[in-house]
């Protein structure tokens, strides 16, 4: 009913325009009413349209906040100051675009997560899992870049982080100026815009061989329309998220934050020790961890790039965990190097630290380069025994 009423309606417009809409309308019910998703996917799939959600509230309170923001070493700082204190519900956009940031990373950590758990990356997806790497590449670069903007205490400092040829380059002088708010500005306002179009991309290459499910097969024949099922499911979850996002922006806006950075940035004045925003920890902790900054930063950007190689160096005949319990306990232990990452990151740039930093950085590129693509041969040697004794 609903798609034969559509179709009338677009006959008459066609016909007064001269442009057929009709099959673009049919394109549009097909993708999104009649769209086949596998039957057993669980909650966990709704995270990549979470990431959807957060891109638009970044996009819109972003594009609002630069509005009210100054590039200027002198009056960024104060021009936040005012956005929150004079502006009309300056204050909401404020810690929306903020708490947005960090939602946007736990979103697309659990994504990217959820893909590694059940082995999304592996082929025929493995465009799909480059795209998706190449869009969390850019958004660790927009989230460092907006970091420095509000010119807070530590934030200041963050910029320095990459050694002194490179700060250089990258500032535009020997110090944070001018040159260096503009040139940070542009490239945070720039990138989102260039991750929609990856984004959109994104979408392609997953309506090209569909989605995945738990169970790491083909799902063929056991599959169901993304509406009404699948609608449904995402309203709900976004409600539950709308619930938690403005719980934090509402009653714990800064809990997320650093309280260094309500202090206005002051070159003369060193804080006892840099703690970046959360979501960049784990990679601080790596870059800090390599005496030779330069090393540092390049291990920083292959520990994002070396991702998008897992599709070509998996051998596994088998994708999802359930199925591959040493895979599983692999997964586990990586995520828990992970948050060790993160833990060590927000630690002061001292011993035992920085060693415990540089061996599990090690260990990091070992498990994504070594043991998540080539466990499958131990795990193949383990079923073959077990079979044999099971003849006996």
């Amino acid at each position: 009913m609903f798609m034969s009423g559509g179709l009338k309606i677009m006959e008459v417009i066609g016909k007064c325009s001269g442009f057929n809409y009709t099959k673009g309308y049919i394109e549009v019910y097909e993708a999104g009413v009649r769209y086949p998703e596998p039957a057993n996917i669980s909650y966990l799939w709704n995270f990549g349209f979470f990431s959807l959600v957060c891109l638009i509230i970044q996009l819109v309170s972003g594009i609002l906040l630069a509005m009210h923001y100054s590039a200027h070493v002198d009056l960024a700082f104060n021009s936040i100051e005012r956005l929150v204190r004079e502006v009309d519900f300056g204050w909401l956009l404020r810690y929306v675009h903020a708490n947005g940031a960090s939602f946007f990373f736990i979103v697309v950590y659990v994504h990217m997560l959820r893909g590694l758990y059940f082995g999304s990356y592996q082929k025929p997806n493995a465009m799909l899992w480059v795209s998706g790497v190449v869009i969390f590449l850019l958004l660790i670069i927009t989230g460092f870049l907006g970091y420095v903007l509000p010119m807070g205490s530590n934030e200041l400092l963050g910029s320095n982080l990459v050694g002194e040829d490179i700060v250089i380059w990258l500032w535009g002088g020997f110090n944070v100026d001018n040159p260096t708010l503009n040139r940070f500005f542009s490239l945070h306002y720039l990138c989102p815009f260039i991750i929609v179009g990856l984004v959109g991309l994104h979408i392609i290459f997953l309506r090209e061989n569909g989605s995945t499910n738990p169970l790491g097969v083909k799902s063929n024949v056991d599959q169901i329309p993304f509406t009404p099922y699948f609608t449904i499911k995402d309203l709900f979850s976004f409600m539950i998220f709308l619930v938690l996002f403005f719980a934090f922006v509402f009653f714990a806006p800064n809990y997320l934050g650093h309280p260094d950075n309500y202090l206005m940035a002051d070159s003369n004045v060193t804080p006892a020790h840099i703690v970046p925003e959360w979501y960049l920890l784990p990679f601080y902790a790596m870059l800090r961890s390599i005496p030779n900054k330069v090393l540092g930063v390049l291990a920083l950007v292959l520990a994002i790039v070396v991702l998008a190689f897992l599709p070509f160096l998996t051998i596994s005949e088998v994708r999802s965990s359930y199925f591959r319990k040493i895979h599983k306990h692999l997964f586990w232990s990586f995520l828990a190097l992970c948050f060790f990452l993160g833990f060590l990151g927000s630690q002061p740039a001292a011993a035992p630290y920085l060693t415990c930093g540089l061996y599990s950085t090690i260990l990091y590129f070992v498990y994504i380069l070594v043991l998540f693509p080539y466990i499958y041969m131990v795990e193949k040697v383990i079923i073959k025994s077990i079979l044999k004794t099971n003849k006996k």
